[in-house]
């Protein structure tokens, strides 16, 4: 019989299809926290480029413990006109209310991660850089992450740029909050 191409993924597919993640890109943030301890001491994370959500799924299992899940609930807010995105079924709010731990943006939309604030918005633009700061009633980001890559379209100037820009753009959040982060 025949390979079939779900035969031919790798492993990282595989297992992180088993272990409950949306991308074989949550093994690379585990092993760049293994390397490097990125989240000691870290309370409130941006993850920029965020869909499909594997990095704030690992950054949840992470931030939270047993203690914050107990006192956890729903957010009310399935999506709203400013852009963000609801956290529905898993959308953890402290009942003290107390600021979110990890906001993440992406223009796309994406299904719920308990306890992961989603804004749906351009991370080139200002207004959701102050959108993401807001999150965090005034309160700096310990860390932001960014996984993302632009469509390539075959042509390597207008690429180059795209890619370039993208960067940039997730700098800009720091200059914009005046906050200090390590960029993975």
């Amino acid at each position: 019989m025949g390979r079939t191409s779900k035969d031919k993924r790798d492993i990282y597919y595989r297992k992180a299809k088993e272990e409950g993640f949306r991308a074989r890109s949550a093994f690379k943030l585990l092993q760049l926290d293994e390397e490097f301890d990125l989240f000691s001491g870290v309370e409130r994370v941006v993850d920029l480029c965020a869909a499909p959500g594997s990095w704030s799924q690992v950054l949840a299992s992470k931030l939270y413990d047993d203690e914050d899940e107990d006192e956890a609930v729903a957010a009310p807010v399935p999506g709203s006109a400013d852009g963000t995105a609801g956290l529905a079924a898993g959308g953890i709010t402290a009942a003290s209310g107390a600021v979110e731990k990890i906001v993440a943006v992406d223009l796309q939309e994406m299904a719920p991660i308990g306890g992961v604030r989603q804004v749906q918005g351009d991370i080139t633009s200002l207004a959701t850089a102050e959108r993401i700061i807001s999150h965090f009633g005034g309160l700096k980001a310990d860390l932001v992450v960014c996984d993302g890559a632009p469509d390539v379209t075959g042509l390597h100037d207008i690429d180059e740029f795209v890619q370039v820009n993208g960067g940039t753009a997730a700098r800009s959040y720091r200059r914009a909050s005046g906050h200090e982060w390590l960029f993975v």
